[in-house]
């Protein structure tokens, strides 16, 4: 499993947002100048966002994108999970994969267990706590 640019950026991208919400509606201008992401890819990510119900638009002068709750409810994994679709480490994990072979696979209990750690992990990471640096280095 490789976490695409399309997770990072979604974190990075709600991040910001989390970073910046004291000024209210932030701009996409300024998003993609701080986190060197071009319009054009940003545009996609938060338009991801903003289905996922991760974010609220607003069009006009003042408008832009913000967090809808707030940072402490906003888990990675859930960021990533919108973004990416899935963390499964192997395809019989995710959903709706199977596998002929899933009966009597060997290495099955491995990814599956792999697969509840990460997912229990990132569940379990906030953006406030990214925000606050409480994830061990």
């Amino acid at each position: 499993m490789m976490i695409s640019t399309k997770g990072r950026y979604a974190l990075r991208v709600m991040i910001d947002l989390a970073q910046n919400s004291k000024e209210g509606f932030v701009s996409l201008k300024d998003v993609a100048k701080r986190q060197q992401i071009s319009m054009k890819y940003l545009e996609m990510i938060v338009s991801i966002l903003n289905r996922g119900k991760m974010v609220k638009s607003q069009r006009g002068k003042a408008g832009g994108y913000r967090l809808i709750k707030d940072p402490s409810e906003y888990s990675v994994g859930s960021i990533i999970k919108l973004a990416e679709g899935t963390l499964a480490p192997v395809s019989c994990l995710e959903e709706g994969g199977s596998c002929d072979r899933m009966e009597k696979c060997v290495t099955y209990p491995l990814w599956k267990q792999l697969d509840e750690v990460i997912d229990d992990y990132l569940e379990n990471v906030t953006l406030k706590d990214l925000m606050d640096g409480n994830v061990k280095k």
